[in-house]
């Protein structure tokens, strides 16, 4: 009697449930969430330790994943698919530019939401299990096995700006070591505050095991020691 009721409402003109396609959906759903649980939460929450983008790679996977189930019924596919791709991957925080591995994971969540959402009859699911095994095996390769040496960073504030002149760089990146303790191999310069004498320095490091300062901000000032 619902089902009837919905059919002669233009906006609600729809059935009430099909069976197939709610259940095609909880097992694409399934499988997309268990993939991304692994990728996110057993491989790149252990290493990196950013809770933040613990946050928004889960709710990015998952929102990208119900937007194109749904819009796949349309027959948008894969144009509109990629169109998102373009948009969500290209997007940056207004408080920070996106880190480039962060970057790079964000892209693969996104293609683990549209792999498994618009995979069609034509995908088998041995043939979609493999795709997402694939990704989680090369992804645990890469930063477990083969990537040994993990690299972290922090943001801080240097009041030594005359260092930050090209010709001064080895004795920037001395200078820091000594006052860090890190081992220092590359730095970032950012904003320049000539007016306070402060710069926003990015250094990067390696070390065995990261800990939850990978990101913290580090102000160094002499006149506050």
């Amino acid at each position: 009697m619902i089902e009837v009721l919905l059919l002669k409402i233009p906006i609600l003109g729809s059935k009430l449930i099909d069976t197939d396609s709610f259940f095609e959906m909880l097992i694409r759903f399934s499988i997309n969430l268990i993939v991304a649980f692994i990728v996110i939460r057993k491989i790149y929450y252990p290493i990196h330790k950013r809770k933040d983008y613990l946050f928004t790679y889960f709710l990015f996977n998952i929102l990208i994943f119900f937007v194109c189930i749904l819009l796949n019924g349309v027959k948008l596919k894969l144009g509109f698919a990629f169109g998102l791709f373009a948009i969500f991957g290209i997007l940056r925080y207004r408080t920070e530019q996106l880190p480039i591995k962060e970057m790079t994971y964000l892209f693969m969540i996104i293609a683990i939401a549209i792999v498994n959402s618009l995979s069609d009859q034509k995908v088998s699911l041995a043939e979609l299990l493999l795709v997402n095994g694939t990704i989680v095996l090369a992804t645990y390769l890469l930063e477990k096995v083969f990537l040994l040496k993990h690299e972290s960073r922090k943001e801080i504030i240097y009041e030594k700006i005359d260092n930050i002149k090209p010709e001064n760089h080895n004795l920037l990146i001395e200078d820091l070591k000594d006052r860090t303790g890190l081992n220092i191999h590359q730095v970032q310069i950012g904003r320049i505050d000539f007016l306070k004498d402060t710069v926003r320095i990015m250094v990067f490091y390696f070390e065995d095991e990261p800990n939850d300062s990978i990101v913290a901000n580090t102000f160094i000032n002499n006149k506050n020691e």
